[in-house]
């Protein structure tokens, strides 16, 4: 082998070894740069919160009424004010009192009452039937959510409604009050009044999910409205003291969950009732209670199918 072969044969060697670490400089900043996008690729795969899922819900409800204010919080006040023109001023003369009390300002806790619950009701029943309807609420079945926040979502948002209607009634109220008497009508106990307004919204809110759930129409979910749910809020001493009724229906009443609801609302209104509070509050939450455990039945066993 010449000089010039062999000066050849090691620069060649040379390079190559100069050229090795740089190849593992390539292959570990290969490998790093693999790792990275690869850890990119699973947090934006990993599956979001179902907290984020349960507030989205939640949102999309309360954004479901707030876009037909008009029919959702606007009508029931003008039903309302109707009530209160008829009933409460131009029959309250002729009306003797209730609970000690004239009947304007018996009958505006009443009135609150109505507007809370029915309105509770009608919006988580309407939203979860139109959504079987249309075939949305099977995605339900799919989405990272649990019974528990499925239900509290619905009824929330119901609950929102109600209390929203609940306290526009009594703005109504109040104003019908100063105009016949010259004075506000005072709330005896704000705190306990918001309590009642919380418990009874959430309450009828679990039941409208519950109905809606196993209704396969809209006609059985008005048909519990009208023929369940709105006599039982009439029974239950919205227009009149169930001390005024006879020895049967005064029975009947009794029996009426719905009779400790309104019954808790007004005392916490006046500061007088024909229930006392030791026992319209217990028997509200364990109303509560009660419905809440039958609306977590119907959303893990109930029908999603559309119709």
């Amino acid at each position: 082998m010449s000089n010039g072969d062999s000066t050849i044969i090691k620069t060649k060697l040379k390079q190559e070894s100069d050229a090795a670490p740089k190849k593992g400089r390539a292959s570990s900043e290969t490998r790093a740069a693999a790792a990275t996008a690869l850890a990119q690729s699973m947090a934006i795969t990993t599956p979001p919160s179902s907290w984020n899922g349960f507030a989205t819900l939640l949102f999309k409800e309360v954004r479901r009424f707030m876009r037909v204010a008009g029919q959702t919080l606007v009508s029931p006040l003008i039903s309302t004010s109707l009530y209160l023109l008829i009933f409460g001023v131009n029959l309250a003369d002729k009306i003797s009192d209730q609970n000690g009390v004239n009947y304007l300002q018996f009958i505006i806790p009443g009135l609150v009452a109505l507007g809370l619950l029915n309105n509770a009701f009608t919006n988580s029943s309407s939203s979860v039937i139109i959504s079987k309807f249309h075939g949305d609420l099977q995605d339900l079945k799919i989405v990272p959510l649990t019974s528990g926040q499925v239900v509290w979502a619905y009824s929330l948002a119901g609950m929102f409604r109600g209390a929203i209607v609940g306290l526009a009634i009594l703005l109504v109220g109040e104003a019908f009050y100063f105009a016949e008497y010259g004075v506000l009508l005072a709330v005896a106990n704000p705190l306990l009044l918001l309590l009642f307004l919380l418990l009874g919204g959430i309450t009828f809110a679990f039941v409208g999910l519950s109905v809606a759930i196993y209704a396969d129409n809209f006609d059985k979910v008005n048909a519990v409205g009208t023929f369940v749910i709105l006599p039982l809020i009439y029974l239950g001493g919205v227009f009149f003291s169930i001390e005024s009724m006879n020895w049967f229906w005064k029975g009947v009443s009794h029996i009426n969950p719905l009779l400790y609801l309104i019954n808790g609302m007004r005392y916490a209104f006046l500061g007088v009732s024909d229930i006392q509070l030791s026992v319209s509050l217990p028997v509200s939450l364990l109303f509560v209670l009660v419905t809440y455990g039958l609306a977590i039945y119907t959303v893990r066993r109930g029908s999603y199918t559309r119709f």
